[in-house]
């Protein structure tokens, strides 16, 4: 699932004194043909223009009582207002080990992934960062298991309602074309992350994420 590598009304957010840290936990539940498969979680640690950012997921796809897929994937970001400064990422896909690290040196952002392929991106880059408002304006994102960079495309596709812990939010949906995969972004109409939905193993499964 090398694709994929967050809202009030369903985000842990915790309250910060002026000039102390802000925390705020998402947890989505993952599912798979609206099959729950797992969950991914991104904690979100605001500092003034600092940003701390931890990710971990876990799927596990059972078939016939049977495990017939796995996924894991660690990483830590630190951000520097809405641009990357460093990544440091762990996967597990059903076996294939992989990782990816970055670094920021003057104005260049060095990446090395798997098998010590390394390569060196100038200007500010993000990941998909689905929490991060700025990711609408972006043309291209880090995906932050592979150590690639995407040329990507966001529009507005439509607006609609979304299951969220049991209730209908108003959202809009964002889509992002130019990755491994189409994947549709919602946005509350409060501007916060809600869910999200690809296609995936060559258009034959869904994954959704909603909050939990």
């Amino acid at each position: 699932m090398r694709w994929i590598v967050a809202s009030l009304c369903g985000a842990v957010v915790v309250a910060a004194h002026a000039g102390e840290a802000s925390t705020r936990v998402y947890a989505f539940q993952a599912l798979l043909d609206d099959k729950p498969i797992g969950e991914h979680r991104f904690t979100v640690v605001v500092d003034g223009a600092a940003r701390r950012v931890t990710s971990d997921a876990e799927f596990r796809v059972r078939f016939l009582g049977f495990t017939a897929y796995r996924y894991r994937h660690h990483a830590q970001e630190a951000w520097a207002g809405d641009c990357l400064a460093s990544l440091v990422s762990r996967t597990d896909d059903d076996g294939k080990s992989e990782r990816v690290e970055l670094a920021k040196v003057g104005d260049a952002n060095e990446i090395t992934s798997a098998a010590g392929r390394s390569s060196s991106v100038p200007g500010c880059l993000m990941t998909y960062a689905y929490w991060n408002p700025s990711l609408l304006s972006q043309t291209r994102l880090l995906n932050p298991q592979t150590g690639k960079v995407d040329a990507v495309k966001v529009e507005r596709v439509s607006g609609g309602r979304v299951l969220v812990r049991g209730v209908e939010v108003d959202a809009v949906d964002w889509r992002i074309t130019g990755g491994e995969s189409l994947v549709d972004v919602w946005i509350s109409s409060q501007g916060e992350w809600v869910g999200l939905d690809s296609v995936v193993a060559k258009g034959k499964h869904r994954l959704s994420y909603r909050l939990q």
